[in-house]
């Protein structure tokens, strides 16, 4: 388990049960008890928790957010397979939008390379990767670029997607619950999503399991909103049929 998904369990376990033991996590998560001091010691720097005698409490309700590098070593195999699966939605010749996330920049790695189209996006990864692609015309949005997702935001970037109109949105989130629809951790991204999901006339959001359940702060769309959600098979199936009730296909890939 790499120390980013080792960061995000301890922070859940610590926000389901007030509180965290260090050797309780250590048998948890197969690792040393120096281990999680250590995981620990970089969660209260960053903010998170407070520690305690034999472990920590949460600070408050807040995900970690990790820098893309961090955040692309999380579920990866699952990611791909998300994105592979995702092609199958790509039109042979038309326009797309690629948001910013881990999900989206691995579905921009894999676009075919005989694949005509039109791509609008605001993530520098993704721009980076279409950059050489022989057949693709890219159209790059400006604005204030974060140095977390590494994508811009912001008025200028609003304007440029109310301008145009694409046959597929595919868009990364942080959050989708049935109460609460569509979310991610930040609101200047939250409505640069919101206005992509406007612009295009399907929209299809890639997620692995993990953001299934979550709530964070920044509100995108109710679930009516998208067309399909593609995760992988380690969602909660329960979960996925609520989520599914409420307007999106959900497509599983992968194995249980």
């Amino acid at each position: 388990m790499y120390a980013p998904e080792r960061h995000q369990a301890i922070l859940e376990q610590a926000r389901t049960n007030g509180r965290v033991d260090v050797r309780d996590l250590a048998e948890l998560l197969a690792v040393t008890p120096e281990t999680i001091r250590r995981d620990l010691t970089s969660l209260e720097r960053r903010g998170f928790v407070r520690r305690a005698h034999g472990g920590a409490i949460p600070v408050d309700h807040m995900s970690i957010i990790h820098a893309v590098s961090d955040r692309n070593e999380i579920f990866a195999t699952e990611k791909v397979a998300i994105a592979t699966a995702a092609l199958a939605e790509v039109p042979e010749g038309g326009s797309i939008i690629i948001d910013a996330g881990t999900t989206t920049i691995k579905l921009a790695e894999l676009l075919p390379l005989d694949r005509q189209l039109t791509v609008v996006t605001h993530s520098l990864p993704v721009a980076m990767s279409l950059a050489g692609h022989p057949h693709v015309e890219l159209h790059v949005l400006g604005g204030t670029v974060r140095s977390s997702s590494r994508a811009a935001v912001g008025t200028w970037t609003h304007q440029m997607v109310s301008m145009v109109s694409v046959d597929v949105a595919f868009l990364s989130v942080n959050g989708i619950t049935p109460e609460r629809g569509l979310t991610t951790h930040n609101i200047a991204e939250a409505a640069i999503k919101s206005a992509m999901i406007k612009a295009a006339r399907r929209s299809i959001v890639l997620a692995d399991h993990s953001k299934f359940g979550r709530e964070e702060f920044g509100r995108i769309a109710p679930l009516a909103a998208i067309d399909t959600i593609i995760t992988d098979a380690g969602v909660n199936l329960d979960l996925a049929q609520e989520v599914e009730a409420s307007g999106p296909d959900v497509m599983l890939v992968g194995q249980q």
